[in-house]
C-alpha cells in the first residue's frame, strides 16, 4: 500500500497533477473576487469564508478527472484490480494521494489567501480546521465519481455534474464553521456535522467505489 501511495504521488507530480494546478486556480479565484464585488473591506470580510471554501472545492474538482483515468489508459487499473490487495484499499490509497497532492496544499495556502479577502483574525484558525476536516471528504467523494465515469469519453464534465451535488453538505458546514469562527460564534454544531460527513464518506464510499470499479472493469 505504501508503494502504491508513493507511485501515485510521483505520477501526480510528474503529470503536473492537482498540486500546482489546484493552487493556481485557488489563487486566481481569490484574487478575482475583489474585482467582482468591489474593494469594500467589510463586504470582503463577510464573504471571505464562503469564497475560500468555494475556491477550495472547485480547485479539488479540477484534478478529479485524472484520478483514475491515467491508470485506466495504461492498463494498470486492471492489474490493480487483480492484485492481492483489496480494491477497497486501492481506492482509499488513491483518495489519500489526491488529498496529499491537492487538498493538503489548499489547506496550507488558505490562511495566506484569507489575508487577501480581509478574513477576520479569529477566522484563520477555524478556516484551517474546517478545510483540514472537510477536504478529505471531497477527495473520497471525488474518487467515487471518478470510479463511476472511468473509461467514459469526455467523462470530466459528467464527473463534475455527479460530484458537485455530493459536495454541497461539506461546503455548507465547512463554510459555516469558518464563518462562525470568524465572527466569534459557537462552531460546535457545524464542526461536528462536518466531521460526521467526513467520517461517513471515508467509512462507506471506498466500498461503493470498489464495487463500481469492478462493474466497469468487467
Amino acid at each position: 500500500m505504501i508503494a502504491l501511495l508513493l507511485r501515485d504521488l510521483k505520477l501526480a507530480f510528474r503529470a503536473g497533477g492537482g498540486f500546482g494546478l489546484g493552487l493556481a486556480f485557488f489563487l486566481i479565484v481569490t484574487v478575482m473576487v475583489p474585482f467582482a464585488v468591489g474593494p469594500q473591506s467589510s463586504l470582503l470580510s463577510t464573504i471571505a469564508p464562503g469564497v475560500l471554501w468555494l475556491g477550495a472545492l472547485l480547485a479539488c474538482l479540477l484534478s478529479l478527472d485524472r484520478l483514475l483515468a491515467l491508470d485506466w489508459e495504461d492498463g494498470s487499473l486492471d492489474l490493480l484490480a487483480t492484485a492481492p490487495l483489496p480494491l477497497e484499499s486501492v481506492v482509499t490509497i488513491k483518495a489519500l494521494a489526491h488529498w496529499l497532492t491537492t487538498g493538503l496544499p489548499l489547506v496550507l495556502a488558505a490562511p495566506f489567501l484569507g489575508v487577501l479577502l480581509n478574513l477576520p483574525a479569529p477566522g484563520f484558525f477555524w478556516l484551517v480546521i474546517s478545510l483540514l476536516i472537510g477536504t478529505p471528504a471531497m477527495s473520497v467523494i471525488g474518487t467515487f465519481g471518478a470510479a463511476l465515469t472511468v473509461g467514459l469519453k469526455r467523462g470530466g464534465l459528467l464527473l463534475s455534474l455527479l460530484v458537485l451535488p455530493l459536495y454541497v453538505p461539506t461546503l455548507i458546514f465547512g463554510a459555516e464553521v469558518a464563518r462562525r469562527g470568524a465572527t466569534g460564534m459557537d462552531v460546535q454544531t457545524p464542526l461536528l456535522m462536518l466531521a460526521g460527513i467526513t467520517a461517513a464518506t471515508i467509512a462507506l464510499l471506498p466500498f461503493a467505489s470498489a464495487a463500481v470499479l469492478r462493474i466497469n472493469l468487467r
